[in-house]
C-alpha cells in the first residue's frame, strides 16, 4: 500500500479557500467512500483498531484508504496511504515554535489542514475498483482533534464531501467503574453535538472484558444505578443524575464490542458503518443543505444592503451637486459569486 502525501509543506494558506468551494459543492454519489474518523482516548487502543480494521478490509478484498493525522505517533503497525508525518515534521515543529508535546501535535494539525483540499481531492480521486472506506486515525490526545480550529476544518471538510460517520474508541475494562463509564459517555456525548455527525461507540478489548454490562448500562437505567448502590458520595450522586439526562443520547446512539486483538465484533462494526452511511444521507445532509441556503440568504442580503447604502450615498451627492463618478461608485458594489 503506497503512500501519498499532499504537495508541499504544511505552512502554505490557501488551502482554506479550496476547503470551502470543495464543501459548497457537496458533491456525492452511491460510489463515494464513507469516512470513517476514529477517535478515542490515548491508550484505548485506537491505532491498534485501526490495524485490524485495516487487516479486515485486506482480507475480505474490500477497497479501503487509510489516513494517519497524528503527527506525534512513532510506529503505526498498518501503512497508510495518506500519512501527515510525510507532510508536517513534529519535532521540528515544536523546535521551531518553542512549543510542548500538545502543542506541537495542535500546531502540526493546524499546517495540515492549510493542505487539506489536497487530501480530500486524493480520497475522492476515482479508482477501480471504487474505495469503499476511508478510514482515518485520530492524535491519542483527544481534545487537540476534537475541540481545536483544524479538527474542526478537517471534520468539517469530509463531512461536506463525503457520507462521514464517527467512532469513538472506548477502553471497556476501564469502564468497569460506572463514574468512568460515566465519563466515557460524556466525552461521546460532546463530541456527537460538535461534529453533529452519526456516532458509534466502540467498546474495544472486548477479548479483556465483556462489554455487555457497558450495553446494560446504557439501556437500563436501574442496573447502571444498582452498580452505584454502595457509594453515597457527591460524585457518586452526580454521576446518577447524569445518567438520567443521557438517557436520550443513548437511545440514538449504535454501540458494539470489539476486540483489536482477536478480530472480535468488527463485522457487526461495519454493519453500524453502513447503518450511519444511511444516517449520515437522511438527517446530515438536509441539515447541510439548510445551512447552506441560510448562507445564501444571508449573503443576499448583505449585497441588498451594500447596494441600498450605495443609492442613498449617490442621492445624497447628487441633492448637494457634488458630481458623481459611477465607475468609482459601483466598483464597491461586490459582484454575486458563483458557488
Amino acid at each position: 500500500m503506497s503512500s501519498e502525501c499532499p504537495e508541499g509543506q504544511g505552512k502554505g494558506g490557501g488551502g482554506g479557500s479550496k476547503i470551502a468551494a470543495g464543501a459548497e459543492e457537496g458533491a456525492q454519489t452511491s460510489s463515494s467512500p464513507t469516512v470513517v474518523l476514529v477517535i478515542g482516548m490515548a491508550g484505548s487502543g485506537k491505532t491498534t483498531l485501526m490495524q485490524r480494521l485495516n487487516a479486515h478490509l485486506h482480507q475480505h478484498e474490500i477497497p479501503g484508504y487509510i489516513l494517519n493525522l497524528d503527527p506525534a505517533v512513532t510506529h503505526v503497525p498498518y501503512a497508510p496511504n495518506i500519512d501527515i508525518r510525510d507532510t508536517v515534521n513534529y519535532k521540528n515543529v515544536m523546535k521551531e515554535y518553542n512549543l510542548g508535546p500538545n502543542g506541537g501535535i495542535l500546531t502540526s494539525l493546524n499546517l495540515f489542514a492549510t493542505r487539506f483540499d489536497q487530501v480530500l481531492s486524493l480520497c475522492e480521486k476515482p479508482r477501480d475498483p471504487p474505495t469503499q472506506y476511508c478510514l482515518v486515525d485520530t492524535p491519542g490526545q483527544i481534545e487537540i482533534f476534537t475541540w481545536s480550529a483544524s479538527g474542526a476544518i478537517i471534520t468539517d471538510a469530509f463531512a461536506a464531501t463525503l457520507p462521514t460517520c464517527v467512532v469513538f474508541v472506548v477502553d471497556t475494562p476501564r469502564c468497569g467503574a460506572p463514574k468512568t463509564f460515566m465519563s466515557n459517555m460524556l466525552q461521546a456525548c460532546s463530541i456527537l453535538y460538535k461534529t453533529r455527525l452519526p456516532l458509534i461507540l466502540a467498546f474495544n478489548k472486548s477479548d479483556v472484558q465483556d462489554p455487555d454490562f457497558c450495553l446494560e448500562w446504557m439501556a437500563d437505567y436501574d442496573k447502571f444505578s444498582a452498580a452505584l448502590e454502595l457509594d453515597e458520595t457527591y460524585a457518586a450522586t452526580l454521576t446518577r443524575s447524569m445518567a438520567l439526562v443521557l438517557d436520550e443520547f443513548y437511545r440514538g446512539i449504535a454501540a458494539v464490542g470489539v476486540s483489536a486483538l482477536t478480530g472480535q465484533g468488527i463485522d457487526e462494526f461495519f454493519r453500524l458503518v453502513d447503518q450511519a452511511r444511511d444516517e449520515y444521507s437522511r438527517e446530515y445532509l438536509p441539515e447541510l443543505q439548510r445551512r447552506r441556503q441560510a448562507r445564501e440568504e444571508e449573503r443576499r442580503q448583505g449585497q441588498e444592503a451594500d447596494l441600498a447604502r450605495l443609492r442613498l450615498d449617490l442621492d445624497a451627492r447628487e441633492n448637494v451637486g457634488v458630481p458623481v463618478d459611477l465607475t468609482t461608485a459601483t466598483a464597491s458594489v461586490p459582484a454575486p459569486k458563483e458557488d
